[in-house]
């Protein structure tokens, strides 16, 4: 038995991490000697509606497809849509159908909890946002969670190990664990033995609201720091939170009431974006955690839309290759892929996979410059 209930990389690999029901399909198909050439569709909405989403989760899509013999087209990462087809795959249909539960997973989860990163970016988009949720998640997720956060344009993560995967440095601050450590009204010599202990190129960050009144805490700290203190966190607990606003205006009062005024103040602890929005006037940054990490997938289905060069669909679902565009207004359209469209429109579904070559790099930097400038253009989150 193994010692933790993961679904390893080798299943997702040989499609066994799939829904029964396709191996039997496969079985099937095969008995009947039947393997048609279809064009099968990744949606979340048939038609445009309003409410956009980010897209998330292709580098893994192509990574899943690769090798096999289908062409695969998708908007890139980092992009919004609103209806209609986020990925096309065209080929075989034994090719692929296995690999569809593992496909969907990768952009449903990725595309949630960007789309929740992306609120969070736009919601304070002055601040330094970082994301704190991988403790919310199964770890074996936790670098899904930061990639996708990172590629929403937030400033940075927690989690370690996801760190190696993505190649990024994690950050943070330190716990409550480490001054209950010390001992109540020991907090001094929890941030001192902190500052003495981490490494140079570690922020110093101290954690004021673990036992006493926040004002309080945070003026020890300036005190037991000096110019060493580069920012104060205060995560109070939500019980016993009051107005946050009006604790924090209060910190920042009392920090330039004493000269103190090069020390930055964060704020964690439950935060969304309409708490961002309330609170970025008077905080430097903030920690956001459950709302990203804890994002609903975004509800993507796979279907079918052409078999052997001809139209075909499920009820309810379009049938018909189709292309997908964004007008210079932020405007998503979706067309046939053989009629014209707008004719001021950008094509959004591009080249993936090409004879089971991937052809597409996947930058992250890039797609989070795509995510900032996309939510500009079609007005997603709109920080008012």
């Amino acid at each position: 038995m193994e010692p933790f209930d993961i679904v390893g990389p080798e299943a997702i690999r040989d499609g066994t991490a799939t829904d029964a029901y396709f191996l039997r399909t496969e079985t099937t198909l095969r008995h009947a000697d039947r393997n048609p050439t279809v064009v099968a569709e990744v949606t979340a909405d048939q038609f445009p509606d309003g409410e956009f989403e980010l897209l998330a989760g292709v580098k893994d899509a192509a990574a899943l497809l690769e090798g096999l013999d289908v062409d695969v087209d998708a908007i890139r990462e980092g992009r919004l849509f609103d209806g209609g087809p986020v990925l096309r795959i065209e080929g075989p249909y034994l090719e692929f159908a296995r690999f569809e539960t593992s496909l969907l997973g990768f952009l449903s989860h990725a595309s949630g909890i960007a789309t929740a990163a992306l609120e969070a970016r736009r919601a304070a988009p002055e601040s330094t946002v970082l994301s704190f949720g991988a403790r919310h998640v199964h770890p074996s997720i936790a670098a899904v969670v930061e990639r996708s956060a990172l590629l929403a344009g937030l400033d940075g993560f927690s989690h370690v190990a996801a760190g190696d995967v993505l190649g990024r440095d994690a950050g943070g601050t330190m716990p409550h664990a480490l001054l209950i450590c010390f001992g109540r009204g020991n907090q001094e010599a929890g941030w001192r033995a902190f500052d003495e202990a981490v490494g140079p190129d570690v922020p110093r960050v101290a954690l004021c609201d673990t036992y006493g009144d926040e004002v309080d805490e945070v003026l020890r700290a300036a005190a037991a720091l000096g110019e060493d203190l580069d920012s104060v966190r205060v995560d109070t607990t939500g019980s016993r939170r009051g107005d946050f606003r009006h604790i924090l205006r209060e910190v920042r009062w009392e920090l330039d009431a004493r000269g103190v005024d090069d020390v930055g103040l964060f704020a964690s602890g439950g935060l969304d974006p309409t708490q961002l929005r309330e609170l970025r006037d008077v905080v430097d940054g903030f920690g956001v955690g459950g709302y990203v990490s804890n994002a609903d997938p975004v509800d993507f289905a796979l279907d079918i839309v052409e078999v052997d060069g001809e139209p075909a669909a499920k009820r309810g679902k379009l049938s018909g290759t189709k292309q997908v565009y964004r007008t210079p207004d932020g405007g998503h359209h979706v067309g046939l892929a053989d009629r014209a469209g707008p004719a001021d429109g950008e094509q959004l579904l591009e080249p993936v996979i090409r004879g089971g070559e991937v052809v597409r790099e996947f930058d992250l930097d890039a797609a989070a410059e795509r995510a900032l400038a996309d939510a500009e253009t079609v007005g997603f989150g709109a920080a008012d």
